[in-house]
Formats: structure tokens, sequence, C-alpha cells
């Protein structure tokens, strides 16, 4: 206890008696002592004490000249957090479990634990801070609910990433050979090697043929090239190589993209429309106001805002394409909510960009941007991706030339982009190369009419080739 005091006397002859006095006065005396935490610096914590006043027989009274001491120590508090499955949206009931780190490893605040891949997203649960995993409630690959308990961290205890396996060490030279002692008797000498025949004699030259007539050669060549030899069957041959199949378990994603795509086949009188267009207008746009419009909005210009600008053009000039049909009735919306196709390792997603018809080019385009980001990241939650009024998919970026997109339910359409080619195209009587692209409308014909989907597809193709008509409303 002595070691916590500092006493503002000097340890002399004079006043060791004093001293000696007030440590004994210390005797069934409780000291009372404030301890704060000072900082928090990893694992190892600094505490301030304060000594205030001793105690005797419920009196306080003080007994000498309060000192402040900082003192650390190593004493961790761990405590144990039991961390379950985050709820999920409610279109999403449970789904598969992959964990990502084992028991015992270490792991810090906001570290992936285990993924929950449901039917539209994977789920990731981090962990609640620095610790060390000390239990696991759910087998890998297991189906999961929401609520349910997952993994048993001890905070405190861990937070130092897990070292890097090192190197092995190189080789060590081969040693040499052990050399025989002195008194071991000697190896005995190789044996000697035969000497090598002697070389047969030189033949005689081959005698010398006249020169064949350059006719008879051509004639021999015509004769050797029409005779086709076969070489003979070896029956005992083996084919090499090896033939081999594996099977992989359907992730929920591929599952429920497929399960969404037979009902769109079996709900849908799906029909589809096309038309092209001359992409050489907002090439050139795109080309001069390029610098413009990265140096003001701090991202490229890109062709998708002028596609999706030009269909919620279209759209509020068709509003059928933007309905739904939900039993007996027609649902049209005043709103333009479009989904933009993005291609992951896991899947086809589709997040969704909201209020598109208040929206311009940049909007679209930074909108676009993080949604793609979120995709290829993982991080889309179910929310980004609920609520899609229509729907275009590009297949540009890949080399399409052609194809026939499938609705996304329960959508009433979709708009697919294909790749933008050279082609030859009659103008005015005049035949010139172009940069064309396909597009491609399917529909739901129980409620579009082709009439309708045909001035939809010319709406948009006005609306890329001349973007000017959007500002000007015809």
């Amino acid at each position: 206890m002595a070691g916590l005091f500092n006493f503002p006397v000097k340890l002399t002859p004079k006043n060791l008696i004093s001293i000696t006095r007030r440590l004994h006065n210390l005797h069934n005396k409780k000291i009372l002592a404030a301890i704060q935490p000072h900082s928090d610096v990893g694992i190892v914590y600094d505490r301030r004490s304060v000594i205030n006043t001793a105690r005797t027989n419920g009196a306080f009274t003080p007994f000498f000249n309060v000192q402040k001491r900082e003192f650390r120590t190593s004493l961790t508090l761990h405590e144990d957090k039991i961390v379950i499955v985050p709820p999920f949206p409610e279109s999403v009931a449970e789904g598969d479990l992959k964990w990502e780190k084992n028991v015992g490893d270490s792991v810090s605040t906001d570290e992936v634990v285990c993924e929950i891949e449901t039917d539209k997203t994977s789920i990731p649960v981090p962990s609640p801070g620095n610790g060390v995993i000390v239990e696991r409630y759910v087998e890998d690959n297991s189906t999961v609910k929401a609520g349910q308990k997952l993994f048993k961290v001890q905070l405190g205890g861990g937070g130092a990433p897990s070292p890097k396996p090192t190197a092995k060490p190189a080789a060590e030279k081969a040693a040499p050979p052990p050399q025989p002692s002195a008194g071991a008797p000697a190896a005995a000498p190789p044996p000697p090697t035969k000497a090598a025949p002697p070389s047969a004699p030189p033949t005689a030259p081959p005698p010398i043929r006249p020169p064949m007539p350059v006719a008879a050669i051509k004639h021999a060549q015509a004769v050797e090239a029409a005779v086709v030899k076969v070489p003979p069957e070896d029956p005992t041959h083996e084919i090499s190589g090896t033939r081999s199949e594996y099977r992989v378990k359907m992730n929920r994603m591929r599952q429920r993209i497929a399960q969404r795509l037979k009902e769109a086949q079996n709900v849908n009188a799906m029909l589809t429309t096309f038309n092209e267009i001359d992409m050489s207008a907002i090439m050139e746009f795109r080309k001069i106001h390029q610098e413009a419009f990265t140096k003001k909005h701090g991202i490229k210009l890109g062709f998708m805002s002028a596609f999706v600008k030009a269909a919620a053009y279209a759209l509020q000039d068709q509003p059928v394409v933007n309905a739904v049909i939900e039993e007996n009735e027609i649902v049209y919306r005043d709103y333009i909510d479009i989904s933009v196709a993005v291609a992951t390792p896991k899947g086809l997603v589709v997040p969704v960009v909201r209020n598109v018809g208040s929206m311009n080019y940049a909007d679209i385009e930074k909108a676009i941007f993080a949604l793609g980001e979120k995709a290829r990241t993982g991080k889309l939650a179910v929310e980004d991706m609920d609520g899609g009024t229509f729907t275009i998919s590009n297949g540009g970026v890949f080399g399409s030339l052609m194809g026939t997109p499938i609705i996304n339910p329960p959508q009433s359409a979709i708009l697919g982009m294909h790749g933008t080619f050279e082609r030859p195209v009659a103008i005015k009587g005049q035949v010139v190369i172009k940069p064309m692209m396909y597009i491609a409308l399917t529909y739901d014909h129980r409620l579009i009419d082709g009439r309708e989907a045909v001035l939809f597809l010319r709406k948009i193709k006005a609306a890329v080739e001349d973007p000017r008509i959007i500002v000007a409303g015809i």
C-alpha cells in the first residue's frame, strides 16, 4: 500500500517517528479510492486512482495531502457477446449461412464473421468489437432464420490481425558426402569400362544416278499427291487425357433467378418488338461534352444515362408500359423507378434508380455508379432492388448483337440494349456506314398491344438520336 502513496516529506531520522505514526494510524481504517477510466489503448487500460479520505467509525477524516497517481495495468476485461441473425426484409424468410471465420480466430470491429445468402442478396454479419470467436452455434451451409443465434465472441481479447504464415527457410545445402576414416579400408575402384568397338570401315559412296527429266519428276509428284496414305490401325493404342464432370449446388440467388424467370414465362404472354438506333449523334454529343461534364460533376458521361432518361420520357408518353396487372385490375403508376440489370459473380441483380423522371444525366450516372459498386462488392440491400416499374438490360457491354430479354416480374416490360456496330444504312438514297444498335422491347401482351410497343420504341429512338426533344417535350 505504501507504494501507492507519495508523501511530500523526505524520510530523515528527524521525521521518521512522525511518518511511522501516520502509517500506524491507517490500521483498521478503510481507504476510499475513486478508480476512473482514463483511456482505452487496446487490451491494456489506463486507470486514474484518487485517494480521498480515510474513514474511522463512520467519520471522514483527512490524514495527509491527497496525491493523484496514474498507473497502467495489463488486466483485460472480457465480455462474452452472442450475435444473432439480423432481421430480414418482409419478402425474405430465411437464408443460407457461410462462415468466414473459425472458432479461435481473432476479429476486429465490423470485420465480417459470416455471410447470409438470401434469395435477393447477401447479408454480411460483422463482429460487434475486437475479440476472439469462442463458439459457433450453426454449421456451415445451414439455413438460418431471423433472430437465431449465430456465434459467441469474447470481446477485449482480440482485434489483432491473424499472423500471416511466414515463408519457410530455404532448404539447407546438401551436406558433403562423409569422408572415410583413416582406419577404414579404401573403397574398391570401379571396374574399367569396355572399350568401344572399332568403327566400321567406310562404305563406298552411292553411284551417281543420271538426272531425271523434268516431265518425269512432275509426273511422280502428281502420283504421290494423289495417293492417300492411311496409317495402319493399332488396336492397342489408348486415347490419352481424361473426361470428367462435377456438380455444384445452386446458390439461393441462382435458384431465385431461375424461379422468377420460369414464373415470367408461365404468367406473361411475352412478345418482343425490335428497332434500331443511329448512335452517331449521341456519340458525338458525348465526345464534345465529356471533358466539361466530368469536370463539373466528377463522373464520366456514358450511354446508360441517355437510355434511362429516354426510357422515362417514353414511359410518360406510353403509361401502359409502366403499368401492371393485379388480378382483374390494371395498376397505373405516376412514378418511374427503373431497374438497371448488373451482372455479378453470383448472378444478375437489378438495383433500382428511383424517380428517374426528375433526374438529369449527371444524377442518373451517379446513381448507376453507386448501385453498381454496391452490387460488385456484395453490399446491395434488399431495399435497393425492390419496387422497380421497368427494367433496362444492357447486353451490349458483352458484345451482344441481338436478343430477346425476359420480363422481370412483377413488371410488364423490359428494354434490351445491344452492341453498337458499324453497318451500311440507306439514307436519302445513299448507302452510308453508321454506328447502329438494335434495341428490343419484351412486353406482356395481355396488357400492352403492339401499337403501344412500337410507339414506345420509336420514342426511345428519337430521344437517344436527338436528346433535345426531351427538353422541347415533343
